[in-house]
């Protein structure tokens, strides 16, 4: 039997550490002294020690090596361990660099940034349009399929920029979204529908750059529609001038979206139209 100085030059483990696990249930002393409280450790105490040191190198938590310390019995059950904490640390270490990605994004020099007060504001009289279209409920990063789907079913009929029109009322987790792209003429596909879109009367603006920052110009949009007293209306459509291309992203700063918000007007103008208000 080693008592506890001696223990914690064989095992590596300092006697603090060794307290601890002690206390946490993780490395129990074979013998306790009833009278004096001393910690003997027995040969069968070192494998665990050193177990629990190794763990400790790799940086698992206490929680971890609690678990480990008392489930695992050979060296085949560790390294099946090792393999999923490998996987885990793969799945954190993907999950960070996103978080970079998205981090680098947004650090834009501040003369880089169109403010929403840059923007100018049209009202605009958008003809009626024939689009092939899909219209989901999903996330706003599922639009992505959907274009690929239309421009696959369209092929050579293409007839402008594909557009998104979004019927919330507010930003929603899940979103009722129509992925739109001009067509020159009517075709039959059972994958997407065709139809026209009715003519609106809009305000109308144009952002430059990323689409994290694409909310500056609804920004813009809003105040000067409470500024002048005008009423909008859903859907409001997204007109991707220059986005990213199927297979190449491009540099997001050199992206250009055409954001249109329907006006409201008297019922009498308002016949034909299939918008709502906001």
């Amino acid at each position: 039997m080693y008592r506890i100085g001696q223990f914690s030059k064989i095992s590596g483990l300092t006697v603090k550490a060794l307290r601890y696990y002690d206390e946490e249930g993780i490395l129990k002393p074979s013998y306790r002294n009833e009278e004096n409280q001393y910690r003997y450790y027995s040969d069968a105490d070192v494998e665990k020690a050193r177990l629990i040191s190794f763990l400790r190198s790799l940086e698992f938590s206490v929680m971890e090596i609690r678990e480990i310390a008392g489930t695992v019995e050979s060296e085949e059950e560790l390294a099946c361990i090792l393999q999923e904490k490998v996987k885990l640390i793969e799945s954190n270490i993907a999950r960070e660099k996103e978080l970079i990605r998205r981090i680098s994004k947004n650090i834009i020099p501040q003369k880089d940034r169109q403010e929403y007060n840059e923007y100018r504001i049209d009202t605009a009289v958008i003809e009626e349009e024939l689009v092939a279209s899909v219209r989901f409920t999903g996330r706003y990063s599922d639009t992505g399929k959907y274009v690929r789907q239309l421009y696959k079913a369209v092929g050579h009929n293409k007839h402008g920029n594909h557009f998104n029109c979004y019927y919330d009322e507010a930003c929603m987790e899940t979103a009722d979204i129509e992925v739109c792209v001009p067509v020159k003429k009517r075709f039959a596909d059972t994958a997407v529908s065709i139809r026209t879109l009715p003519g609106i009367t809009a305000l109308k603006t144009v952002h430059h750059g990323s689409y994290d920052t694409l909310y500056l110009g609804y920004r813009a949009v809003f105040e000067y529609a409470n500024r002048q007293g005008l009423q909008l209306l859903s859907p409001s459509r997204e007109i991707y001038v220059k986005s990213p291309g199927i297979i190449f992203q491009g540099n997001p700063a050199d992206y250009i979206t055409e954001i249109i918000l329907p006006l409201q007007f008297d019922k009498e103008q308002e016949n034909g139209t299939d918008c709502k208000e906001l």
